[in-house]
């Protein structure tokens, strides 16, 4: 695909942080791409915008009613880390890179994001992040009803359920979004 428009662009990197990428035994392959994808957005001008869901000491954000977030809270997800809620570190992450922090499985909710977004006049947003089935879906469906034009990198998203993953990709986003993989974006 020609990254058309570019000025009107830009790549989310969501959730790729400590408490996520543990989903993999080798997260070395899915790092990879993401960094060849913030590569080529960088070259190509395109603002690249990193996701990330936190929140304050004891979790005041988060509803017992709540069922993910409240593991959380309980303690059961072991994120008492400083780390869990950072990028990682093997991910090109620049010192003047925009973080954006939710407080809920969509990019949007409980954060700046459109704010940020409407400051650089984007309308078309490029989705990547762990995982398929959290905060890609529904960043999908929030952005999709906000009227923004939607690529998802297929290979740059993952989720610990596979089948999850592959009906996402193949029958759900394709209604709402171009999907391809990082390769097709690139060319």
């Amino acid at each position: 695909m020609e990254l058309n428009n570019n000025q009107n662009t830009a790549l989310l990197v969501m959730d790729v942080q400590g408490a996520t990428i543990k989903m993999f035994e080798d997260d070395t392959p899915y790092v990879n791409c993401v960094n060849k994808a913030i590569q080529k957005a960088r070259q190509h001008k395109i603002p690249v915008i990193f996701v990330v869901v936190g929140f304050r000491k004891d979790f005041p954000e988060v509803s017992r009613n709540n069922r993910f977030f409240a593991a959380m809270r309980n303690g059961k997800m072991k994120l008492d880390t400083e780390d869990a809620y950072k990028v990682v570190e093997s991910v090109l992450l620049q010192p003047d890179d925009i973080i954006i922090t939710k407080r809920r499985m969509s990019a949007f909710t409980g954060s700046d994001l459109e704010v940020v977004l409407r400051s650089f006049g984007i309308n078309h947003l490029v989705l990547t992040g762990l995982s398929t089935g959290g905060v890609v879906l529904s960043t999908l469906r929030e952005a999709y009803d906000k009227d923004y034009s939607l690529t998802v990198l297929s290979d740059c998203c993952a989720d610990r359920d596979v089948e999850v993953h592959r009906v996402l990709l193949t029958k759900i986003f394709p209604r709402h979004a171009e999907v391809m993989t990082a390769d097709e974006w690139y060319s």
